[in-house]
C-alpha cells in the first residue's frame, strides 16, 4: 500500500469496525517489525495477546492513524498494567482458552511461545517497572512508517494517559528490532534495566512532553 498524503491520513479514537485492520497490522508487524504470518497458523494468535484485549478492556487509550477509510496503525495500551494484568486474567482469557489451550510442556515453536506467553499475563508485573504504571503497544505498517504518524499515535497515549493523572508509561520491545529502538530513542524514551530480560528490552518515558 501507497502511503496517500499526509492529509488523507488521519488520527482518530479506534472504533470496533476497526478490528479486522487491528489484526491484520499486528501479525504483519509481529515478528521484530515485519511480517509474522508465516510463522503462526492461526493469524489470531498475535492480535489476541497484544492487541485486541486493549480495545476492549481500555478501548478510550487506543487510537488509530486511518488512511483510504481502513487503519493503518496503532496505539493500544493500558493506564494501569497490573489492574490491566487482573482484568485480562478474569474477564479476557477465560474466551481464549477453548482455541488456544495452554501448552502442557515446555514451548518448541512461535505459536507455543506465544500462547505461553497468553496464558502467563502475571508476567508483566514487574517491580522495576513499578515507576512506569501504563504500558502499551504500537504498530503501523511499514508502507506508512517514517511519515510521522508513528509520533502522532504516541503523543495522542501520551496525552490520553497525561489527562488521567497517569506519570510515566513503558514498553517492552524485541531487542533486535532495531529500527523501532531508532523510533523509541527518538520520541523520548530510555532503557529500564530489568534482571534477566531475555529477548526483550524495557523502555520507559514520563507522560509529560519532552
Amino acid at each position: 500500500m501507497t502511503p496517500s498524503p499526509a492529509s488523507q491520513a488521519t488520527l482518530r479514537p479506534y472504533r470496533p469496525e476497526d478490528r479486522d485492520a487491528l489484526f491484520d497490522i499486528c501479525v504483519r508487524t509481529g515478528h521484530e517489525g515485519g511480517d509474522a504470518r508465516h510463522l503462526y497458523p492461526d493469524p489470531a494468535l498475535l492480535p489476541n495477546i497484544f492487541a485486541a484485549p486493549y480495545v476492549v478492556l481500555e478501548p478510550d487509550l487506543a487510537f488509530v492513524v486511518e488512511d483510504g477509510g481502513r487503519a493503518v496503525g496503532y496505539i493500544v495500551g493500558t493506564a494501569d498494567t497490573a489492574s490491566f494484568v487482573a482484568r485480562y486474567r478474569s474477564q479476557w482469557l477465560p474466551g481464549l482458552t477453548d482455541r488456544y489451550p495452554a501448552p502442557v510442556q515446555p514451548p518448541s515453536t512461535p505459536a507455543e511461545v506465544m500462547t505461553d506467553l497468553m496464558h502467563r499475563p502475571e508476567r508483566m508485573v514487574l517491580p522495576e517497572l513499578e515507576a512506569y504504571p501504563a504500558h502499551l503497544h504500537i504498530d503501523l505498517l511499514p508502507s506508512h512508517q517514517r511519515n510521522g504518524y508513528g509520533r502522532q499515535l504516541m503523543n495522542a497515549f501520551l496525552a490520553a494517559l497525561h489527562a488521567k493523572g497517569v506519570a510515566a508509561v513503558h514498553l517492552s520491545m524485541v531487542t533486535n528490532n532495531t529500527p523501532a529502538r531508532t523510533f523509541y530513542d527518538r520520541v523520548g524514551f530510555h532503557e529500564i534495566a530489568v534482571p534477566d530480560p531475555g529477548p526483550v528490552t524495557y523502555l520507559g518515558r514520563t507522560t509529560t512532553s519532552p
